[in-house]
């Protein structure tokens, strides 16, 4: 608390007011930071021989940052290269472009205005992340680069719209992929599936949008138990763990039809027999909205790997009337098979007149086959090499007719 000191009053008018040591040392304190200040701002002032220059202003941390990634990623930093860009290959990498796009001309059918659709399928290894680097080294992780991603690409870029599963919560390669097909190409994908059975996988569709559109469904198969009682609680207590998606397109041109696919990645289990009752259960539901839609006159199509091996899964699922094309009847499915395996791990396939009382799909089927891209792309380096910069799977593709 102040304390005054007592005069007498004859000194009144020379009384002076006792300020406390604390007081007096905050007043010096607060004189001195002022004068400190004075002095940094004398100093930061233009000098007179320098009238008229001013001080560039002051870049935020944070905007500092962003600058040095920024010339990184151009090469203006010293000693380091330009990062590669997808879109201007070397020209070794632009060669193998060219003798994969000849291997692919012997089997895949070219785009007719008007006249086909070719639809296809593609289990992409572990489509995540990306090396950005045109040849990988052995260090590198992962182990697909920018030379897979363009040849990845090509095969693509052959169909109208492709169905592909295996792709991860990582997005770089499909960006990449993407920016290699063009700005007339575009996609539809899930969320990525939590748990260990969703292996952190999206489902995508990629389209040409020169040759078809998005007609407004895109949604996500779940079962209800009470509207399917001959699917026990049991049989999905583990199932659908990569949820099924389904989406609808229209072709451009003077007659569109309408089409929807549904494409799904059977959780593989660990005995073949296990992945019978979700065979089973897509295989239904499949046929139930095949029913719905035959009002519309939509097209119902199921793609993707459903991990089909031996006939009890086959019967599985082609119990409600699903039915392949004959095309796709002895192919092998992955670059591991050997001649005359039973495997059909990867499928399309749709309701046809043949079989039971089910909406019948209204296009023509014209052909169907794999594409095996092993002999361009192979070299020297081993398959299961090849399996993660490309795929183990071969992709699996359609062609239906148009109606005139």
């Amino acid at each position: 608390m102040a304390r005054l000191t007592q005069t007498p009053l004859a000194d009144a008018q020379s009384a002076t007011l006792t300020v406390p040591r604390s007081e007096s040392y905050a007043r010096r304190r607060n004189r001195a930071k002022t004068r400190r200040g004075q002095r940094c701002l004398e100093r930061a002032r233009p000098s007179s021989r320098l009238a008229g220059h001013t001080k560039p202003p002051l870049i935020p941390p944070l905007k500092r940052r962003m600058l040095t990634v920024d010339n990184r990623a151009s090469g203006k930093e010293s000693g380091m290269p330009p990062e590669p860009e997808i879109t201007n290959p070397p020209a070794a990498v632009r060669a193998e472009v060219t003798k994969l796009a000849k291997a692919i001309d012997k089997v895949v059918p070219p785009k007719k205005a008007d006249r086909n659709l070719l639809i296809g399928t593609w289990n992409l290894r572990a489509f995540g992340g990306l090396t950005k680097r045109w040849e990988s080294r052995p260090e590198d992780s992962p182990k697909r680069n920018l030379r897979d991603v363009l040849l990845i690409a090509e095969v693509v870029s052959r169909f109208d719209v492709v169905a592909l599963q295996e792709t991860r919560g990582d997005l770089r390669a499909l960006r990449n992929l993407l920016r290699a097909l063009g700005s007339d190409w575009a996609f539809l994908l899930t969320d990525v599936t939590k748990g260990p059975a969703g292996n952190n996988e999206r489902l995508a569709f990629l389209y040409d949008t020169r040759r078809v559109k998005p007609s407004g469904l895109a949604c996500e198969l779940v079962v209800w138990i009470a509207e399917a009682p001959q699917i026990s609680e049991a049989a999905l207590d583990r199932q659908f763990a990569r949820t099924p998606y389904a989406c609808s397109f229209a072709t451009l041109g003077a007659k569109p039809t309408t089409f929807i696919l549904v494409t799904l990645h059977v959780d593989w289990a660990n005995k073949a027999a296990e992945r019978i009752p979700e065979l089973k259960a897509i295989a239904q539901w499949l046929a139930e909205w095949a029913e719905d839609e035959e009002e519309w006159k939509h097209n119902l199509i199921a793609l993707g790997d459903f991990n089909i091996e031996g006939d009890d899964l086959f019967k599985a699922f082609t119990s409600t009337g699903l039915s392949p094309p004959a095309g796709l009847a002895n192919v092998p499915r992955t670059i591991f098979d050997d001649p005359g395996a039973d495997h059909h791990y990867d499928q399309i396939a749709w309701f046809d007149n043949l079989t039971k009382k089910v909406p019948v799909l209204t296009l023509a089927c014209t052909g169907a086959n794999n594409f095996n891209f092993v002999p361009a792309l192979r070299g020297s380096q081993t398959l299961n090499t090849l399996s993660w910069h490309i795929s183990d799977h071969y992709p699996l593709f359609v062609e239906f007719g148009l109606p005139q």
